[in-house]
């Protein structure tokens, strides 16, 4: 889907995500866009999106190619939908000399930190369709994009800590915006009228992210995810786990397991509101001991 204008003063990259075409997002960019943007949204093909990421970056790269010849000194909005934001993470990623044409990148419900779902389909990273390329933690490459080009991520909190399919940490990264809504479900989230002042709001006003708080809590959380096979989870289990580090600036660390037997970890506040959330499967179990051994030594 593309937008005609032949003089605009934006260019607007709008991307689906998987098992998604370009229809909704595409009519998301029109109804937040003014009549001087050239917005693209490609339709990536729904069954490729089960498939593999790499050809869909591919094709969004070329696709962006060819967009920002034709008009070389247009600024760039983006904005993604779910994975739709994971390939332009990549796109950018691949591309820096686009970077300081780009006005603003705004991210809709992307599992950033790494699918949980996906990883319970392909918890070993053997390829089982885009499992894999979903559950991967692009923080790295987020962050470092976020401290370049103003970026905002929204996440959607529907049920304790899940818009139905992306957890809310897995939307957040250093150095960007990170914006909270309340119960609209991941797959409303590239067609919802509530959206459309968000990204406005955005665009009026493109700031760079604030650097990483350097508390307690943050860096807890900083090493947490550090951990090999550490995944970013909803926060159902909160309520029933156990204390197990208290902290004088209110910060808690709780643990507790399910009844699979997975290892899930918390870092609190004041025990009662929870700050994050994750889980390591039985094969990562010792280095997540070993993480909570080192945060214990260095607090003591």
């Amino acid at each position: 889907m593309v937008v005609r204008n032949s003089n605009p003063q934006f260019l607007l990259f709008a991307q689906h995500g998987w098992a998604d075409t370009g229809n909704d997002i595409g009519r998301l960019a029109k109804a937040a866009a003014d009549s001087q943007t050239l917005i693209t949204s490609p339709s990536l093909g729904l069954i490729k999106t089960f498939i593999r990421i790499e050809p869909l970056v591919q094709q969004v790269e070329q696709i962006a190619t060819r967009v920002i010849k034709n008009h070389p000194y247009i600024p760039i909005k983006i904005m993604g939908h779910s994975m739709g934001g994971l390939i332009w993470l990549e796109v950018l990623n691949r591309n820096p000399q686009w970077w300081e044409k780009v006005h603003s990148f705004i991210l809709l419900g992307s599992p950033v930190g790494g699918s949980n779902i996906a990883r319970l389909i392909d918890p070993l990273g053997i390829g089982i369709g885009t499992a894999r390329d979903l559950g991967k933690n692009r923080r790295d490459i987020a962050e470092k994009i976020a401290q370049q080009i103003p970026t905002l991520s929204i996440a959607s909190d529907v049920n304790m800590g899940s818009d139905g399919l992306v957890t809310v940490e897995n939307t957040k990264f250093a150095h960007a915006n990170w914006l909270l809504i309340s119960d609209i479900p991941h797959h409303m989230m590239k067609c919802h009228a509530e959206m459309i002042p968000l990204i406005q709001n955005f665009w009026a006003n493109p700031n760079l992210g604030l650097p990483p708080k350097e508390d307690f809590a943050s860096q807890f959380i900083q090493r947490l995810r550090s951990v090999p096979g550490m995944t970013d989870a909803d926060y159902q289990n909160f309520g029933r786990s156990q204390v197990i580090m208290s902290f004088a600036d209110g910060t808690t660390i709780h643990t507790c397991n399910n009844l699979l037997g997975i290892n899930h970890i918390f870092v609190g506040k004041e025990r009662q509101k929870c700050l994050y959330a994750g889980y390591v499967g039985l094969i990562h179990t010792f280095g997540l001991r070993k993480a909570i051994a080192e945060i214990r030594e260095h607090t003591t």
